[in-house]
């Protein structure tokens, strides 16, 4: 697989350490958490799903046949690596039905934790964030070696880049993006379709922020910066001189953000827009076929700050490291400012 996240620079400058992840599947464990508990009556069936190497869109496939009705059918919340021990919540219109007998959903692979009801479908982005349990192993350093690092990380946070999972399992969406836009009359189903665009943004987004991280102002403010809260999508435009603005990203309340480009103009001004613009200038294919194609002009936070992080050693070259992102982000992103990683795909 080829990584197109490799070349990106580091805060904390780059890991002397190698291990590995994702030797079994419990060494990367993922807990999805809603942004909303379910109300218990409704048309629409929660399931809550533990899966191991099966993808979300795999397991949205089997709920549907399962269920006996359309994939359009079956909503959920956000995407989930292949690649370990993961729980997400589904949902799946039953109008006027009953729940099917969930344990025979069952298999080796996926399993239905828990069921209930809402009125509602599960919207995409409806999350809190996830939370991660990774057991990094064959440590070239004793565990007690990243602690530093790991404490640099939780002081100051790291760039919030998009990790290589949104850039697809042979890291070429983007490639593919491009020839989408090139021929944008080929048959391609509407899950692949958005995959390729959203590597395309996630392109462009990785590449301003890591010149704001050369530039060493990826969690400073710069003239004409657009804020975000963390758990938000709002964003706001500050005043010129407000001087509660570098207390609050001090306390990591608020962070700069960079464009992820659709239809409208970019709500940043001054500097901030036009390092936005040198960059789209790189990529002057990619941005007309992201606005060719009607997408909705977003913002994303270029400050990752990861909560309740904590680590403890497992033996002479283990290490396990717990924390909580917000959704839309990765814990690849954190790792790589710790180590450099092998990944076994189990």
């Amino acid at each position: 697989m080829s990584d197109p996240t490799l070349h990106l620079p580091y805060v904390h400058g780059v890991p002397e350490a190698h291990g590995v992840i994702k030797l079994t599947p419990t060494d990367f464990i993922v807990e999805e958490l809603l942004g909303f508990e379910a109300s218990g009556d409704g048309e629409h069936a929660f399931v809550h799903v533990e899966k191991a190497g099966e993808n979300t869109d795999i397991v949205a496939k089997q709920l549907a046949r399962f269920c006996g009705v359309k994939l359009r059918d079956v909503s959920y919340a956000g995407l989930k690596d292949r690649h370990g021990l993961t729980t997400q919540w589904f949902s799946i219109q039953l109008p006027g039905k009953e729940d099917p007998l969930w344990s025979d959903f069952n298999t080796p692979s996926m399993r239905v934790l828990a069921a209930t009801r809402n009125a509602r479908k599960l919207r995409k982005g409806a999350l809190k964030g996830n939370r991660f349990s990774l057991s990094l192993r064959h440590l070239t350093v004793p565990p007690e070696a990243l602690e530093e690092r790991l404490q640099a990380i939780q002081r100051d946070g790291v760039p919030n880049y998009f990790g290589p999972q949104r850039f697809g399992r042979q890291g070429d969406n983007t490639d593919r993006a491009r020839q989408l836009f090139k021929d944008p009359t080929q048959r391609i189903d509407a899950y692949r379709r958005g995959l390729f665009l959203s590597a395309a943004r996630a392109q462009i987004f990785n590449d301003l922020l890591a010149i704001r991280v050369k530039e060493q102002h990826w969690n400073q403010w710069v003239e004409g910066d657009v804020f975000m809260f963390e758990d938000s999508k709002s964003f706001f435009i500050p005043e010129p001189n407000d001087l509660e603005i570098k207390d609050r990203m001090a306390m990591k309340l608020i962070h700069p953000s960079g464009v992820m480009v659709g239809q409208a103009p970019s709500a940043a001004t001054g500097r901030a827009r036009s390092m936005e613009e040198a960059i789209e200038h790189q990529h002057l294919d990619l941005i007309e076929g992201l606005r060719q194609a009607g997408l909705e002009t977003q913002r994303r936070p270029f400050r990752l700050c990861p909560q309740n992080l904590t680590y403890e050693r497992l033996s002479e070259d283990a290490l396990k490291v717990c924390f909580t992102l917000p959704s839309g982000s990765y814990a690849t992103t954190v790792l790589r400012e710790v180590l450099q990683m092998e990944r076994v795909d189990i």
